[in-house]
């Protein structure tokens, strides 16, 4: 498969699975919750995180549907983030995946639960008896407790809590590293891991062949992310162009300068692809570092 169509292929295997865990016998009971739920979660986002899961499980020769429900995880978590990030009380934004955000849509209140909602069906999706049948206990709990690490204090909420507190500030080079590395990278990592930590490749040697991956892949898509904010197309970029610099937000190209930024995104990039090198069949994974690096949304 090319690029385009195993990612076209993991995002139709994805938003199905989505679609299933969104589901419920009791949905007529309360059905808001369920349309801000799949409101943000399905149709939408470039399907990144458990494009990683799976592609990792393939690559160390596991069983695609036994990293399916951790994949479908992983995105629930990441759309719960992209809920609350856009609250009021966070960064405000109007706009998200070129519609109006959750909490425009429904209000604050439904919104802050359909962020809840998602977090918590994540971790009752990757931990479904039915899906994990056949795989070893240990394996379970070792790619539920890297989603776990990855989402928590020492993860994402870390990185989302320095980043409130460095709104206005001009902080230094190694402290907007760790920022990122926590609110974006984490997220990025687990992916990897999970999907090597399923197929039965959860050694330290493995994971940290995959991190030297990810870690790479994971900064060049944030800095990426931050020149999209300046110079990115709204119709395209699927979000309020120029969001972060409204809100005082540190970012690679404040501190660091535009071109310098794009020196450093292709650097990184060339990392991630030597890192990929340590893998068979690793075709798709420099291709994606490849293009998004080029992407222009």
């Amino acid at each position: 498969m090319t690029l385009t169509e195993r990612l076209s292929y993991y995002a139709n295997m994805t938003e199905k699975a989505l679609e299933a865990a969104l589901s419920s016998p009791n949905e007529a009971l309360y059905p808001s919750i369920f349309k801000a739920t799949r409101y943000s979660a399905l149709g939408g986002g470039k399907r990144l995180r458990p494009a990683l899961v799976l592609e990792f499980c393939r690559v160390c020769g596991g069983d695609l549907s036994k990293a399916l429900p951790f994949a479908a995880a992983l995105e629930m978590i990441h759309t719960y983030s992209l809920i609350h990030d856009d609250l009021p009380c966070m960064d405000d934004d109007d706009l998200r995946r070129g519609k109006p955000t959750n909490h425009k849509a429904f209000g604050e209140a439904t919104a802050v639960l359909a962020g809840d909602a998602l977090l918590t069906r994540a971790f009752e999706t990757a931990l479904d008896p039915r899906s994990t049948a056949g795989l070893p206990a240990e394996t379970v709990l070792q790619a539920a407790s890297c989603l776990a690490r990855a989402a928590g204090m020492d993860g994402m909420i870390g990185g989302q809590i320095l980043d409130l507190e460095s709104e206005g500030r001009r902080i230094p080079q190694e402290t907007l590293m760790l920022l990122q590395q926590l609110k974006t990278g984490r997220l990025i990592g687990a992916a990897a891991a999970m999907g090597c930590i399923i197929a039965g490749r959860g050694d330290d040697e493995t994971l940290e062949a995959a991190a030297r991956y990810t870690d790479n892949l994971g900064l060049a898509f944030q800095i990426e992310d931050d020149l999209l904010d300046i110079e990115g197309d709204i119709t395209r970029f699927g979000k309020p162009i120029g969001s972060d610099a409204e809100n005082s937000k540190a970012t690679f190209p404040s501190l660091l300068g535009v071109q310098r930024c794009y020196e450093l995104v292709r650097e990184l990039t060339d990392n991630a692809i030597r890192a990929a090198q340590l893998f068979p069949d690793h075709g798709f994974l420099t291709d994606l570092a490849n293009y998004l690096v080029s992407r222009d949304c």
